[in-house]
């Protein structure tokens, strides 16, 4: 018989027949002698027929409870469901909807003496409920439309069994019948289905039909044996169909396969009566070998689930015993993050557990997921008067570096703005609002102060115009590396030791000195890119070559580590978000585990940025120290 379409009620199933029926036998000799049993599934292969159905279901419900629900997200999904056919609206579908709608809806928890309180209805309420009621009578019209169809089937079939009968009858025409007969019987085998509680019986009566009149009547023996011969070629295409199945990886696929296979057999008449019992069992034991398969493998499917569902009580046990009530420092609620985000990655990992304990073990794991990272909000937001008084601290240099900027007493005043620099450094964050305002101005006032002082060493000038020609001159020496027939280990070994030369060069014009150290650069550019170098090798030697160019200016040595800073902080705070909402994806499905690589792959590329912005700080934290 065929699969009903697991969406729709389960009064509309049919029940499923024991395969080990044996073929009814039957006297006389006609072109059917014999009622050949509807082959439908073994006992066996009955068990977990509804899990299969709503295998689908399972992978939507997950992308369900993967994100926040909200009245507009049910109204959409409630709307998308009512455009689709009748025959596609699942009531397990609309259920779902509706438990959802109940728990976004939940009364609010009463404090002690008061009732609970429940929100008035909103638009989207209404348009939701209302969408719910349009669907539920759609599904109901569709169903009172199938039951009519199966109704008039039922009428029709019963109609040619009436009319086989009668022509059993006339026992004088049959060759006059028998054209007729044979229209009859695929008259009956197009017509639709009907109630399942009516198709093994209509059947029954359409093969008694058949039986009395060709058991009853004499009909030619040369057209009889010609419709046996032809039945029995179609029962055994079908018979090695059956047993090809046996070795097929789609295990539900070959089951669904198997049920037309019986129909199809069914609808075949009888075959010759010494081949009927042969026939009919060597089809029989095919049959149940893939009906074990299809038993084994939802046995198999139960016990992955039960492995999944013990392995996921245990990572809700785990963060349960997470005691974040005694952390006080940002260092400590961080670490206990990772701890949370390491269980987090655990469970994804995970398969399904079974439909009903999955729920409720994701709800469980997310609400103390949810509980942790709401305390953790709260605890930032206590720090506001630490906040403030960095904000204080900080302001307080900004306006003794601005105080002291015209200073003339070169060595006392860097000694002091060095000094500022390293408070500066130690201390905390201050709201972001003021952060960028504060950096300038206290950057701006050391700017000027140490430009003023280079300006008055004017001694330095001729040195500096010495060593300007010296590193045009190197940059001439780069350029010509890139020259056809150079061998790329001497380039390279030129070039690191003209990299060394310039280092070992002082400072030139200031004037003079982003341009030039901008053509430097270039000239390197140019031979790694000629010579195919890696790209973050080639970012590591053009940061120390900077960091060498302004080596001994502890201002943009200092201001060069803040920069670096604040975009390290703001890719520790991009990775910390993404790993927190990496916990709650799935990728059970085809839409749920592409969204899931694209993440993991932004947190790859946002780590090594924080190895190089790391490296790049312990770099010039080195130079400040020296």
């Amino acid at each position: 018989m065929d699969m009903q379409d697991p969406t729709l009620e389960s009064q509309l199933e049919p029940k499923a027949k024991n395969l080990n029926d044996a073929p009814d036998s039957a006297a006389g000799a006609g072109i059917e002698n014999c009622a050949e049993a509807p082959a439908t599934p073994c006992p066996e292969a009955e068990v977990e027929v509804e899990n299969i159905m709503t295998e689908g279901e399972e992978v939507a419900e997950a992308k369900a409870d993967a994100r926040e629900l909200s009245a507009e997200t049910l109204l959409a999904d409630a709307l998308a469901l009512l455009e689709k056919d009748a025959a596609d609206i699942s009531n397990d579908e609309i259920r779902r909807l509706r438990q959802h709608f109940s728990m976004l809806h939940k009364s609010a928890p009463a404090e002690e003496g008061q009732e609970p309180v429940t929100p008035a209805p909103s638009e989207d309420d209404l348009k939701f409920e209302q969408t719910i009621e349009a669907l539920r009578a759609k599904k109901a019209a569709y169903i009172a439309e199938l039951e009519a169809a199966r109704a008039a089937n039922l009428e029709r079939k019963n109609s040619i069994i009436e009319q086989i009968n009668a022509l059993a009858e006339d026992t004088d025409n049959v060759n006059r019948t028998f054209p007729r007969y044979r229209e009859l019987q695929d008259e009956f085998n197009a017509v639709g289905d009907v109630d399942p509680t009516e198709e093994t019986s209509v059947w029954k009566r359409f093969q008694d039909a058949r039986e009395r009149y060709s058991d009853n009547l004499k009909i030619n023996k040369e057209l009889r044996d010609y419709d046996f011969k032809k039945n029995l070629s179609d029962k055994e295409a079908l018979l090695e169909e059956a047993r090809n199945l046996t070795a097929e990886e789609d295990v539900i696929g070959a089951y669904r396969r198997l049920q037309d296979l019986h129909n199809k057999w069914r609808q075949i008449g009888p075959v010759a009566k010494e081949l009927r019992e042969e026939i009919w069992n060597n089809f029989r034991e095919a049959s149940a070998e893939v009906n074990k398969r299809y038993q084994a493998f939802f046995e198999a499917r139960k016990a992955r689930e039960a492995e999944n569902e013990t392995a996921k009580t245990a990572l809700c046990e785990k963060i349960e015993g997470l005691d974040y009530s005694a952390l006080k420092t940002f260092a400590s609620w961080e670490e206990m993050t990772r701890e949370i985000q390491q269980l987090q990655e655990e469970w994804r990992k995970l398969g399904f557990a079974s439909k009903k304990m999955n729920r409720q073990l994701f709800a469980r794991f997310r609400a103390k997921c949810d509980e942790f990272f709401a305390a953790k909000a709260d605890f930032y937001r206590s720090t506001r008067e630490e906040l403030a008084a960095n904000l204080a601290h900080k302001q307080q240099l900004v306006e003794r570096a601005e105080a002291l900027k015209d200073s003339t007493d070169w060595r006392k005043a860097s000694d002091e703005f060095v000094a500022m620099q390293k408070e500066w450094k130690t201390i905390g964050a201050i709201p972001k609002k003021f952060s960028d305002d504060l950096w300038k101005r206290f950057t701006t006032a050391c700017d000027y102060f140490f430009d003023q002082k280079k300006k008055a060493g004017s001694g330095t000038r001729n040195a500096e115009g010495a060593n300007l020609r010296a590193k045009r001159e190197i940059i001439g020496q780069l350029s010509a590396l890139t020259a056809e027939g150079v061998e790329k280990e001497a380039a390279l070994a030129e070039m690191h030791r003209l990299q060394d030369r310039w280092k070992e060069i002082g400072h030139v014009p200031f004037r003079e000195k982003d341009k030039l150290y901008e053509a430097y650069r270039s000239a390197l550019d140019a031979i790694r890119d000629h010579f195919a170098i890696a790209e973050s090798r080639a970012r590591r030697q053009r940061f120390a070559a900077s960091v060498a160019e302004i080596e001994g200016d502890g201002n943009k040595l200092f201001r060069e580590r803040e920069r670096l800073v604040r975009a390290l902080e703001g890719r520790r705070a991009d990775l910390r978000t993404y790993q927190n909402n990496l916990g709650f994806l799935s990728s059970k499905s085809k839409s749920g585990d592409s969204l899931l690589r694209d993440m993991e792959r932004r947190i790859e590329r946002l780590k090594a940025d924080i190895a190089e912005l790391e490296e790049k700080i312990a770099l010039l934290d080195g130079k400040i120290g020296g």
